[in-house]
């Protein structure tokens, strides 16, 4: 189903509306916010110099950083008498990220997730659980709205306890989860030891997945467990640019569509900062032209995609984002490589024997960086055969080396061994800065 007109717009109407809107936001930010205003003054550039949408270019970006140095309220272009809804990230780096919602903002926010929800085959018909924490963090109460919105029933149950998730899922008859990836393999794993077939047993065919990058071999994995026809989509947003709501996938599975009437997507040179053209891989800058509180324009996500114009299948014309391939902040040197997580996981879930379990640890030795990753064996009696062990850290440990070009050290564990997450999945522990 598509859900608003603007989804099918032409590329004309979409730019027209863009570049009317971005001027407008350009000139309240110059007006309201001084940190920009400072900014736009050192980069040489003012609101009138914005004329076409090629001219967004010239403006300086925004970062993290610019976040916390004006926190909690300096990059808001409201008072806080017109907020009417507070977010922050957990600050677990430095202060943490503030965001802010109007009357207005929350709106257009609850428009997004709904197109998003009824771009993965959610609908009025749903009893939708929500497997996201509740709090500061913007994902659950994000998809809340949203699909409240959409005319979906809403389960609340955040994270946690996954024997009453499961008890939730089979009694009130969930149809649609949303989840991390990592959770919603928990769950399924979960209800296979209570002795229930997510397949069978559960309700749930729709899967609204994010907060954390998805690989299509997790994808794959998923399918396994909650059955092949289950629609499996995931959907992209940050607290910064407005939380859930920004981009999602359709059911072709070609891309997340972009709210193009309420961002703007460039793909950047993560070193230079040069604008990269349509198709070219590089680092996600978004500028969000409806916002009212926090209007940020350039912000660098720190992830890495590539921007596709051509028309969906499905009927939606609006520009789309490759399904994501790391982060700038994720990708470890080791050895003088660039490794992406994503990499990693992709072999390993490729891999016969392996379940979707698994962490990743550098350490520093010798003035040498030493990789090794930590993976579940599928079956409990593998761990009984040595020679059916060797072979399986063989093959594993050859086919990491095609894919990285280099050497890793494979440590071959029991079922249930790895620590289980519930929100986000902290796959990668780096010891190099503890190594004096």
């Amino acid at each position: 189903m598509i859900w608003a007109k603007e989804e099918t717009w032409s590329r004309e109407e979409m730019e027209a509306l863009q570049l009317k809107r971005l001027k407008e936001t350009v000139n309240r930010v110059y007006e309201k916010v001084l940190p920009y205003r400072k900014k736009m003054e050192e980069a040489g550039v003012r609101p009138e110099d914005i004329r076409t949408l090629q001219d967004l270019r010239h403006l300086p970006f925004t970062t993290k950083q610019d976040m916390r140095d004006n926190y909690p309220y300096g990059l808001f272009a409201v008072p806080t008498k017109q907020l009417r809804r507070i977010h922050a990230s957990s600050g677990t780096t430095g202060k943490p990220t503030v965001v802010g919602y109007t009357d207005h903002d929350l709106d257009v926010w609850r428009e997004c997730v709904a197109r998003l929800a009824a771009a993965a085959g959610g609908g009025e018909e749903d009893i939708a659980q929500i497997c996201f924490g509740y709090g500061m963090f913007t994902g659950a109460l994000g998809l809340h709205y949203g699909l409240e919105k959409l005319g979906a029933a809403i389960v609340p149950s955040s994270t946690g306890n996954t024997e009453k998730q499961l008890m939730y899922m089979k009694d009130f008859g969930t149809t649609l989860l949303v989840a991390t990836p990592s959770y919603a393999m928990r769950i399924a794993e979960v209800a296979r030891e209570l002795g229930l077939d997510p397949k069978t047993d559960l309700k749930v065919k729709t899967l609204v997945l994010g907060s954390e990058l998805m690989t299509e071999a997790m994808r794959s994995e998923l399918h396994k467990v909650w059955g092949e026809d289950a629609r499996i989509t995931q959907n992209y947003g940050m607290s910064e640019l407005m939380g859930p709501g920004v981009s999602g996938e359709c059911l072709e599975l070609n891309g997340m569509h972009i709210n193009e009437d309420h961002f703007i997507a460039e793909v950047i040179d993560p070193k230079t900062g040069e604008v990269l053209p349509p198709g070219e891989k590089g680092e996600l800058a978004v500028t969000c032209i409806t916002k009212e509180a926090l209007p940020l324009i350039r912000y660098r996500t720190r992830d890495i995609t590539r921007l596709m114009y051509e028309p969906c299948p499905c009927g939606r014309t609006t520009a789309r984002m490759e399904n994501l391939s790391g982060r700038t902040d994720d990708m470890l040197k080791i050895r003088g490589v660039n490794v992406f997580p994503s990499q990693i996981e992709e072999v390993l879930i490729n891999t016969e024997g392996i379940g979707p379990n698994y962490e990743i640890v550098v350490d520093r030795k010798n003035h040498s960086d030493i990789l090794t990753i930590k993976v579940e064996v599928e079956a409990e009696q593998m761990m009984d055969s040595y020679g059916a062990l060797e072979q399986l850290e063989r093959r594993l440990k050859e086919r990491i080396r095609l894919v990285l070009g280099l050497d890793a050290k494979i440590q071959l564990v029991s079922p249930n061994t790895l620590q289980r997450f519930e929100g986000k999945a902290k796959r990668v522990t780096d010891l190099r800065n503890n190594r004096i």
